[in-house]
């Protein structure tokens, strides 16, 4: 018996070690999780550079949970804007069934961060060249001023008047990402086409973007963001009236690529899209012109 006794005497006592090692597994648990947690949040530590983004999380945090609205009435900003910031944000946030946004688990982490003062009041993180050189190849810097449209909406329109009348000197027929030389068309019919190519654009953004992603609102931001994406064609005309046919034919390659970036940025900014699906839509256009071309029996 007293073997026995001993026998069960060390079961017990393993079995109490192992309750002391589940128990220490389950303690670790949030401490893992909460490190996993940090680790994410530093992964979008360069997101909180912009001050718009902290303010949102400092918003959500305070007020808990908050409509589309009553955010942008918070924050001043344009509707693109905001959708913008808040697709940035999209792995802070969620939305209860009213459609009202509120922190997730991961957000409140770093809400707490943010109030705790673990995190910097500002991030003075060093930009790479490279990202500086991308900011600047997607002209960000510029289309963030669209947030108060009225204020570039005239560069805008004098960008698209200046490529119409390239386009009708240098007597070239414009079909959106292409040109076609030997016009026989006279200049008014030109500088005409090549505005309602733009307008043509910004239209089928538009409804592309609603279809894909409901996203309505801020049409004068993104009128006002795709003039200016069409600077590099729009520039175009004036350098083929100066450079031999082959050297054009590279250069409008370059132009279109250029071309391709900046309106998917004009997407991100005018309608608040992540760039990913900016390029998507983008894409999509594009294909949609080479179709049309396709069909006109312009390309072959």
């Amino acid at each position: 018996m007293k073997k026995l006794n001993c026998r069960d005497e060390k079961v017990k006592t393993f079995s109490l070690r192992g309750k002391e090692a589940n128990a220490g597994l389950i303690r670790m648990a949030p401490e893992r999780s909460e490190k996993n947690n940090v680790r994410a949040v530093s992964r979008y530590y360069t997101l909180l550079r912009d001050p718009a983004r902290r303010k949102i999380i400092e918003i959500l945090g305070s007020q808990s949970k908050i409509g589309f609205k009553e955010l942008r009435q918070e924050l001043k900003l344009g509707v693109g804007t905001v959708y913008y910031h808040l697709d940035m944000l999209s792995d802070f946030l969620t939305q209860d069934k009213h459609r009202k946004y509120m922190l997730n688990d991961r957000g409140r982490l770093l809400h707490r961060l943010l109030r705790d003062g673990s995190l910097p009041p500002t991030l003075e993180i060093g930009e790479a060249f490279s990202h500086r050189l991308g900011r600047w190849l997607f002209l960000s810097p510029v289309f963030a001023k669209t947030v108060r449209p009225l204020r570039l909406l005239p560069v805008s329109v004098l960008i698209l008047a200046l490529g119409a009348v390239g386009a009708a000197l240098a007597s070239v027929d414009p079909m959106l990402f292409f040109y076609f030389p030997f016009s026989g068309y006279g200049f008014e019919t030109i500088a005409t086409l090549f505005l309602s190519n733009w307008i043509g654009l910004f239209l089928v953004s538009n409804f592309l973007i609603y279809m894909l992603y409901r996203r309505a609102g801020g049409n004068l931001q993104l009128f006002t963001c795709i003039g200016i994406a069409a600077f590099p064609l729009a520039l175009f005309p004036y350098v083929y009236m100066f450079v031999s046919y082959d050297v054009a034919r590279y250069l409008l390659l370059a132009i279109q690529i250029w071309s391709l970036l900046l309106i998917s940025s004009a997407l991100c900014f005018g309608k608040g899209l992540r760039l990913d699906k900016g390029i998507v839509v983008s894409l999509t256009i594009l294909y949609l012109n080479v179709m049309l071309l396709v069909i006109l029996g312009r390309l072959i």
